[in-house]
């Protein structure tokens, strides 16, 4: 088999990838073996790949490749989650190019717009994932907005809210008014922002006293409906009853007292907005106070706006600012740093506002799942830092807003009959709705046209919270044969930033439709970070285009980029000299299997002696790093994992194994140790296939023609191996004797054709010298002797405790080693020159740090010993 010169990764990754997808080796059907599952945390329909994809993917790539390896029936499921904001913003920016709102169109018409968007871009980036190497079951690729899946998530509603956990509330919620949806607490990031903090003065109604307060945002006191201040405080308590103007709007509000109130914050005086605030909601309920909403759905102001009819919050609070500045409302400004809730998703400003909305009980549901992870430890969190987020999120859970005022989703199954808001019937399809109302009415001749079923869809997090689940149909057919065999899956690779969002309610589910975990362990990974520690994202410009990447350097090569450096939790400081060192590997790798096929074999010459403990020692090298290679997987420290395997390829077989066994020049190697060398060589590769699998294919596919079922993508994890103690600590000692004798060789310039004898006072049997064959051919030594002592005219170096010489006089090229001397001392008396110029410069000395000061003199004093050393060197070699 021809083997090319150079390895062109990316002719090998697209045949190798077209190879395993065309002989279905990812597939996966239940059988007699173990399951081994991993279910892929979905991206979102509208991504395109990007760096923490490419982490987060490669992870769970290497360890279900592992997993197959190992005889597990392994099932990686892959798919993508409809992301009702994100696409639903994608497909309004698309009508708006067509010079179309959302509003023009109806909503099975908008609908099949994003339908179409999702079909035409849905896709990518699954495919781009196919670049990585990602060995999902491309046959099980679902979306979170199949049939099946939908039909999951509206049973589950139906199922919750028979249970009485579903409840319709009109509450205090996020507003997003970009995407005009409402949001959970965790998808509403806290920002500090700088500010300003208006005091403004309301009139007292029938008096010339006017009372101050303190806002952040003065165009909500179009929405105050009272003043509250403390029923302790003596600065206002002649105020309570009275009445107060609202400037600007000129309408009158109440003076109310309640404890709530802090005296000694701010001015003590506290304006009222029960719609903006829901803390001014709570006193709004226990006060009866009105309440009046300014905004609009898009955060512009409405009728209740007054001449700001239209505009929007920002506008508004600059141009309301100064009118009443200029009406003498306004008394003084500060600079002011407070936390402002942005969307995750959108990055608006958050509006609290009230509305009706569905949400989910969770203090019940959420006990099971702390108890398994906290508890139990049915489920563990690498690393194990993260238990005591999940405490803290868990322990203070909320019930869940899982309603959003969008399209795109599944849509709220609740269906409406009368005018009220209590008129309504939760089921899983409009005619089960029908019989429900008729029988909730006593109206036999309801009609589906007098339902309405509610516009709100589901929020999203809402069926990926089934994901493990669904895939399987374990919701529609809790007893069909997939769920009960691939059910629990076994690892979850995520992000942290997701450990409440998904990972702990994918737990929740687990327990409330299975009865038990959806999973054993979970790996979270850290954040891609650039070197100056930033988040990666467009915005900063920081993120290197993923695909250009592979392109550049090869799927192998980006992958063992990445997992040099990333520890599990914690951030991955990306830097492209990575991936440039993970191509540096492949080629390495590449070039020892083109040395080791360049070889003549003979069936004739006879096995070296130094070649049959070649063999032996890295037997006993592989098993001691396979035993590391199995600790590191099982704590999840892929890392560690994969620098055992660089260390064992690149140092011991490489660096070590092939030059004990390779062969003199001009010379065959025999038979036995090529084909012994084959067989480690492959070994090495299904132990590096994880980490790197198209290399490894192609080098494991030109080692001898194979047939389908021999491909390395399902060959078998190598068996665990005894190692030799004894022979792997002489070895180690041996390492170091070479080392040794090769610095000699350099510092003395002694050519390595030119062999040199070895003395040591030492005695064979403390000093490995039943590897003493190693010695001579790695270090062409002549001769070994032992228990003899220094003598003249050699050079020494130490292992340990043994010290070890060699004769060098005739050895020595005395031309070059003066000649490298001489350049030596040029150097370092340049290098003495410039401190000394540094030491007189009198404004340096005078008024540099005494630390500093004192640097340079040692520097000095350094230089001029070292000139010392190197002149009585060249005097010696001279004389």
């Amino acid at each position: 088999m021809n083997i090319p010169s150079r390895y062109d990764a990316a002719k090998v990754e697209d045949k190798w990838y077209n190879y395993w997808i065309e002989n279905r080796y990812f597939h996966s059907e239940p059988d007699d073996r173990e399951p081994y599952t991993i279910v892929i945390p979905p991206p979102n329909v509208t991504g395109v790949l990007h760096m923490g994809h490419m982490l987060n993917n490669t992870i769970q790539d290497v360890l279900i490749r592992r997993a197959r390896l190992r005889g597990y029936n392994a099932c990686w499921v892959p798919g993508t989650d409809h992301a009702s904001i994100a696409t639903e913003a994608k497909v309004v920016a698309r009508l708006k190019e067509k010079g179309m709102e959302k509003s023009d169109l109806s909503r099975e018409e908008f609908l099949e717009q994003a339908w179409e968007w999702t079909r035409e871009y849905g896709g990518i980036i699954l495919e781009q994932l196919k670049k990585l190497g990602a060995s999902c079951d491309w046959e099980r690729t679902k979306f979170t907005m199949d049939d099946d899946m939908s039909a999951s998530v509206i049973r589950v509603f139906v199922d919750l809210y028979n249970k009485k956990l579903i409840y319709r509330g009109h509450r205090m919620v996020n507003w997003d008014p970009e995407a005009k949806t409402t949001l959970s607490d965790e998808e509403v990031i806290h920002e500090e922002r700088q500010g300003l903090l208006y005091y403004l003065a309301y009139p007292i109604k029938g008096t010339d006293e006017k009372v101050i307060i303190a806002t952040t945002r003065p165009e909500t006191i179009l929405g105050d409906t009272a003043i509250c201040v403390n029923p302790d405080d003596e600065r206002y308590q002649h105020l309570i009853g009275k009445k107060a103007i609202v400037p600007v709007c000129d309408r009158e509000i109440p003076i109310i007292a309640d404890e709530y109130v802090d005296m000694e914050f701010g001015t003590g005086c506290l304006k009222v907005t029960p719609a903006h605030d829901v803390n001014d909601k709570n006193l709004g309920d226990k006060h009866s106070l009105e309440v009046i909403d300014i905004f609009n759905d898009d955060a512009t102001l409405n009728h209740y706006g007054l001449h700001y009819r239209g505009k929007d919050r920002f506008v508004v609070r600059k141009e309301i600012s100064r009118e009443l500045e200029e009406k003498g409302y306004l008394v003084k400004t500060e600079t002011h740093i407070n936390k402002v809730g942005t969307s995750e998703r959108t990055r608006a400003v958050i509006e609290p506002r009230l509305s009706d909305q569905w949400f989910l009980k969770m203090e019940e549901l959420v006990k099971p799942a702390l108890k398994a992870v906290l508890e139990d430890e049915e489920i563990k969190l690498f690393p194990k830092k993260f238990e005591n987020t999940y405490r803290h999120w868990m322990e203070n859970i909320r019930d869940w807003n899982i309603s959003r005022q969008l399209w795109w989703g599944q849509q709220v199954p609740a269906y409406y009959y009368g005018e009220g808001k209590e008129d309504f019937v939760v089921a899983e399809s409009s005619e089960e709705a029908l019989e429900l109302a008729r029988e909730r009415t006593g109206n036999p001749s309801l009609s589906l046209s007098d339902l309405t079923q509610d516009p709100d869809v589901l929020d999203t997090w809402f069926s990926s919270w089934l994901w493990p689940i669904s895939l399987f149909k374990g919701v529609l057919e809790p007893e069909n044969k997939e769920i009960q065999y691939y059910y629990p899956t076994n690892d979850l690779v995520t992000g942290p930033d997701i450990l409440f969002f998904w990972v702990a309610r994918m737990i929740i589910a687990g327990y409330e439709y299975r009865e038990e975990k959806p999973f054993t362990n979970v790996y979270l990974t850290g954040l891609v970070r650039d070197s100056q520690r930033r988040k990666m994202s467009k915005s900063l410009g920081n993120s290197p285009d993923a695909l250009k990447l592979i392109e550049k350097y090869g799927a192998d090569g980006v992958r063992v980029g990445l997992l040099l450096s990333s520890a599990a939790g914690n951030d991955l400081l990306f830097d492209e000299a990575l991936c440039q060192q993970g191509k540096g590997f492949t080629n390495k790798i590449w070039n020892a299997f083109r040395l080791v096929k360049g070889w003549e074999v003979s069936d004739t010459e006879k096995q070296e002696d130094v070649a049959e403990i070649a063999i032996n020692w890295y037997r006993s090298k592989f098993g001691q790093a396979l035993k590391e290679i199995e600790d590191h997987f099982s704590k999840y420290r892929i890392s560690d994992a994969l620098m055992a395997t660089y260390k064992l390829i690149w140092d011991d077989f490489c660096s070590w194994y092939l030059e004990m066994v390779k062969p003199a020049y001009g010379k065959p190697i025999s038979h036995e140790t090529y084909e012994k060398t084959i067989t480690l060589f492959e070994e090495n590769l299904k132990i590096l296939h994880p980490f790197m699998p198209f290399l490894t294919e192609e080098i494991w596919q030109h080692m001898e023609s194979r047939k389908p079922e021999e491909a390395l993508v399902v060959a078998q994890w190598p068996e665990p191996v005894k190692p030799d103690e004894a022979l792997l600590n002489g070895f180690s000692l041996v390492m170091e004797v070479i080392s040794g004798i090769r610095t000699v060789r350099k510092e003395k310039n002694i050519a390595f054709k030119e062999e040199l004898s070895l003395y040591t006072a030492g005695n064979s049997t403390d000093m490995a010298g039943f590897l003493d064959a190693v010695i001579r051919k790695l270090g062409n030594i002549s001769e070994i002797h032992y228990g003899t002592e220094k003598t003249e005219g050699s050079v020494s170096f130490r292992v340990g405790a043994y010290e070890y010489f060699i004769p060098v006089n005739g050895s020595v090229d005395v031309e070059g080693e003066v000649r490298k001397l001489k350049e030596e001392l040029s150097y370092v008396e340049g290098f003495l020159k410039s401190v000394r110029a540094k030491l007189s410069n009198e404004r340096f000395v005078n008024n540099a740090p005494e630390k500093v000061v004192a640097v340079e003199r040692q520097k000095e004093a350094d230089a001029i010993a070292k000139i010392t050393t190197i002149r009585e060197s060249l005097s010696n070699l001279q004389n």
